[in-house]
């Protein structure tokens, strides 16, 4: 496992990647030894009025044809590594048309699904665990990634799964497959028969407030057991710092969970190395 792809990463077209420019975060995944980067900007049609109070956003959308020609510059500039177009689009109930109109509209070479609202709240800003206790409100978020996710169907990765756990203050900082078999296993299959990817996604395993969530093995190896292939790292980085964190690390972890190869995407093709 030595061709890395850091295949989950905002730039200035993102409304939170200000401090990294798809020049720099590329450069810095080629000083990281990296063989590629994916740049996957924001996409949410929807923020919730909670959101929008402490940040003043209206969508966050982004100018696909500029990030697109600005990747193929850098790309142009750096022949080394692997410079790939990318979208992370925000699965709202509430957006389904949009979002479907928008992937039909755009090529990319990579979408990553996930869901960053619901219930019309933020989990970042902490409205969406108020009068929730923990299993209700990781049941809740996982419940309608499956939901959305198979709606759609159209993506290529499902990105980080355990979004949820990284700002709740619950004790309950980790998402286990033993406290949801039936919804992962859902999940998991899904991914599997349709040639999906599940995302390892770094930013979540870091200190968050004084707790760390980890990422539990019993995951990757019922995907495993249901058939899974596709295991792909991102660092969510938002500026160049981040790109390719603990990357050693986690693709170590997924080899021990029998996962030989890695996941990437190139113009919405899957490519295991």
């Amino acid at each position: 496992m030595t061709n890395l792809y850091d295949n989950h990463n905002h730039s200035q077209f993102s409304f939170d990647g200000k401090l990294a420019s798809v020049e720099s975060s590329a450069r810095a995944a080629a000083a990281a030894g990296l063989r590629g980067i994916c740049f996957t900007d924001h996409c949410d049609f929807f923020v919730p009025a909670m959101k929008a109070a402490y940040e003043h956003l209206v969508p966050e959308q982004f100018d696909i044809q500029a990030q697109q020609a600005e990747i193929s510059r850098v790309q142009e500039l750096l022949p080394g590594i692997s410079v790939l177009k990318g979208i992370e689009i925000g699965l709202q109930e509430r957006c389904r048309e949009q979002i479907r109109s928008l992937l039909a509209a755009n090529d990319f070479d990579q979408v990553t699904a996930s869901v960053h609202y619901l219930d019309d709240t933020d989990p970042f800003w902490g409205g969406y665990y108020k009068g929730k206790d923990w299993k209700t409100a990781y049941g809740h978020y996982l419940e309608t990634i499956y939901i959305e996710m198979t709606w759609l169907a159209d993506f290529d990765v499902m990105g980080h799964f355990d979004y949820v756990a990284r700002y709740a203050l619950y004790p309950q900082c980790s998402i286990f497959y033993k406290d949801f078999p039936d919804i992962f296993d859902s999940i998991l299959k899904y991914l599997a028969e349709n040639g999906k990817a599940l995302e390892i996604n770094t930013k979540t395993y870091q200190d968050y407030h004084g707790r760390t969530p980890v990422l539990d093995r019993d995951i990757l190896l019922r995907f495993k057991e249901l058939g899974g292939e596709a295991i792909s790292l991102g660092s969510d980085s938002h500026n160049p710092e981040r790109v390719g964190d603990k990357f050693r690390e986690y693709a170590e972890f997924a080899r021990s969970c029998g996962f030989t190869r890695l996941a990437h995407f190139e113009h919405r093709k899957l490519i295991l190395e």
